[in-house]
């Protein structure tokens, strides 16, 4: 139900909806611009994932519940569930609904994944 993006270096088995690791920036690293549209209930958030020629596009919504002060985290959420790691609440994707040629390319240890957030209202 969800995808999520971390700062940390390594996965867990049961981290099964991440799918970048060693990012630069979690929640709480969010320009603060961001964070304040985010905060909307009528904000429309925008996650794109690239790894090499291979692109997906997640979107969902703000509101005014988010946080967004994890310092370590950012997850995508298909729920309306919200907690300090929560970047979107009724994204149109969680990471079982990612193509396997993308997840296969997500896997390669030698990937460089770009990670691009945007918010509008």
């Amino acid at each position: 139900m969800t995808i999520e993006i971390t700062k940390e270096s390594h996965l867990t088995e049961r981290g099964d909806c991440i799918v970048a690791v060693s990012a630069t920036k979690g929640a709480a690293d969010l320009p603060r611009e961001f964070m304040v549209l985010a905060k909307n209930n009528n904000a429309r958030i925008t996650l794109v994932i690239r790894v090499g020629d291979k692109t997906e596009t997640i979107t969902g919504q703000g509101d005014s519940r988010l946080k967004l002060s994890h310092p370590t985290d950012l997850v995508a959420r298909k729920s309306n569930y919200v907690c300090s790691r929560t970047l979107m609440i009724h994204a149109d994707k969680a990471a079982s609904n990612l193509s396997r040629e993308f997840v296969k390319a997500l896997r390669d240890p030698s990937s460089t994944i770009t990670v691009e957030v945007a918010v509008e209202l």
